[in-house]
């Protein structure tokens, strides 16, 4: 396995695994009786997001879980946690993974600049047989130095990334490999355009693409200055496929992600996976502390 790759397996049960299978299931269990205590709290049978139903969810190790995943072609899903960054990368100083996206098999990492005066952040590309290449993007007047998350568009060609806080913007860049204006195998990778939203999104930590024109969006939004709810999944609508130039989005919240634990305390939206194959949308949450050594990802169904 090659270091910041964390796939999941199907192996034999070993006895770790059982074990953390038990704490989960005692978790799980008080996490039912909270949530039949507490009126209003939606169950996984009855919670719906705009056109998606909740069907089940499962605890990771946020080591190796926490940022966000991705479905890999013929390989299943690929995680990314705090303990996912590969060596090398933190001595260069790309201390921090972000939500990773697939394409063609390819792998795109977000990676942020964690030492001193940032002017640029990076794509990490790892290919289908296993080469891996730096894009590094300088960043643009303005722009922010934060890297949460990559969400390449179904034709490849274009990736979409985003920057930290309040913001009526996402960024557009040509998809590192896949698109023909980009070096084969790395270098700088130039801002292509932006998508400005209708309306302003605050802390987005994943985003993934569910058709050419529409996204589906996790964020950490604390405040409900904003919309209804915090953390919303919101659903962004583009006004045309993009081409490489600026377009305009309209943005609707679907409601809050789910917030359900046996501890209390604040939660953290993390990334999300949309699989073209199953359809299925996956959101994962990082619990309360303790809970938070397990990261919980929260499967969807139109």
């Amino acid at each position: 396995m090659r270091a910041g790759f964390t796939f999941e397996s199907r192996g034999d049960v070993t006895l770790r695994t059982m074990i953390r299978t038990r704490i989960v299931a005692t978790l799980a269990a008080a996490t039912a009786v909270l949530a039949a205590a507490l009126p209003g709290t939606a169950t996984a049978d009855t919670l719906r997001l705009g056109p998606w139903k909740q069907t089940g969810s499962v605890a990771r190790p946020s080591a190796t879980s926490n940022q966000g995943l991705a479905t890999v072609r013929g390989k299943g899903l690929y995680y990314t946690g705090n303990g996912t960054v590969p060596d090398e990368l933190k001595t260069a100083g790309w201390g921090h993974v972000g939500d990773p996206d697939s394409a063609r098999g390819h792998v795109f990492d977000a990676y942020q600049w964690t030492a001193a005066d940032p002017t640029a952040k990076m794509f990490l590309v790892t290919t289908p047989g296993g080469a891996r290449y730096r894009y590094v993007h300088p960043l643009a007047p303005g722009e922010m130095m934060n890297n949460s998350y990559a969400a390449v568009t179904p034709n490849g060609q274009w990736l979409v990334s985003g920057e930290w806080g309040t913001m009526n913007r996402l960024l557009v860049l040509p998809t590192p490999v896949l698109n023909p204006r980009t070096p084969r195998t790395g270098g700088t990778l130039p801002l292509a355009g932006q998508i400005t939203l209708d309306r302003p999104v605050r802390d987005v930590q994943g985003c993934d693409f569910v058709t050419a024109t529409s996204l589906v969006c996790a964020t950490d939004d604390t405040g409900t200055d904003l919309f209804p709810t915090t953390k919303q999944l919101l659903r962004i609508t583009l006004s045309e496929p993009l081409r490489g130039r600026d377009v305009t989005a309209t943005v609707t919240s679907l409601g809050q992600v789910p917030l359900v634990s046996a501890c209390s305390g604040e939660f953290e939206t993390e990334g999300v996976d949309y699989d073209k194959t199953s359809g299925r949308l996956r959101v994962a949450v990082v619990p309360p502390s303790p809970c938070d050594v397990d990261t919980t990802i929260y499967t969807f169904q139109r």
